[in-house]
């Protein structure tokens, strides 16, 4: 049972780090993430101020469906929840004017997903919870969360050990008709090269 506890609470804290890092001027920084179904996503966004410079950001899924968007950023906020398991991307655009030369900007991104997203005290008073009801049940569904992201491991694991298994049989028999395919040819040369010789008369 510790042990159980210890895993999501490092589970927890594994969710909730920022990501900081420096943006490219007049150019994009980009940064993907797989998500399964079913699961909120709530973003904040911190850009250090710098004079006529300008940051935006766009986030996207794989089929280039805009989900969330901001121009000319300081601190921005984007919340949104996934339809299909699918791979986001987060982009960040900087904007520099050609004269002026480029003064690093720090970029915070900090992103919460499925539990740590939902604010459980808003959930609390609209059912009437108790503290403890109230952290149970996000127990519950940080439990489930978890469970479920095995699942999808899991199933994962089944379709890359198929892909691997149906790799190693076109191997297999790709090997065996290269083989075929050489005994073949060395067969067909030396008949050949035997007629050859018995032509010039240089064997019997």
């Amino acid at each position: 049972m510790i042990s159980n506890l210890i895993f999501l609470l490092l589970f927890k804290t594994f969710i909730v780090q920022a990501i900081m890092f420096h943006g490219v001027p007049n150019g994009q920084k980009c940064l993907r993430e797989e998500v399964r179904q079913n699961v909120l996503i709530v973003g904040e966004i911190e850009v250090e101020q710098q004079p006529n410079q300008k940051v935006d950001y766009v986030v996207t899924d794989s089929k280039g469906h805009i989900l969330a968007q901001n121009h000319d950023i300081g601190k921005s906020k984007f919340t949104f929840v996934t339809e299909n398991y699918d791979t986001f991307e987060i982009c960040f655009t900087t904007k520099v004017p050609f004269q002026q030369s480029y003064v690093a900007q720090e970029i915070t991104l900090h992103i919460k997903r499925g539990v740590e997203a939902k604010n459980y005290e808003l959930i609390g008073e609209a059912a009437k919870l108790k503290p403890m009801e109230v952290e149970l049940k996000r127990l519950e569904d940080l439990s489930t969360s978890i469970v479920q992201d095995f699942v999808l491991m899991r199933k994962r694991e089944v379709e890359m050990r198929d892909t691997n298994e149906s790799t190693n049989n076109r191997v297999l028999y790709f090997s065996i008709f290269s083989m075929c395919c050489l005994l073949s040819l060395a067969t067909w040369q030396v008949l050949y090269l035997r007629r050859f010789f018995k032509a010039k008369k240089l064997i019997e």
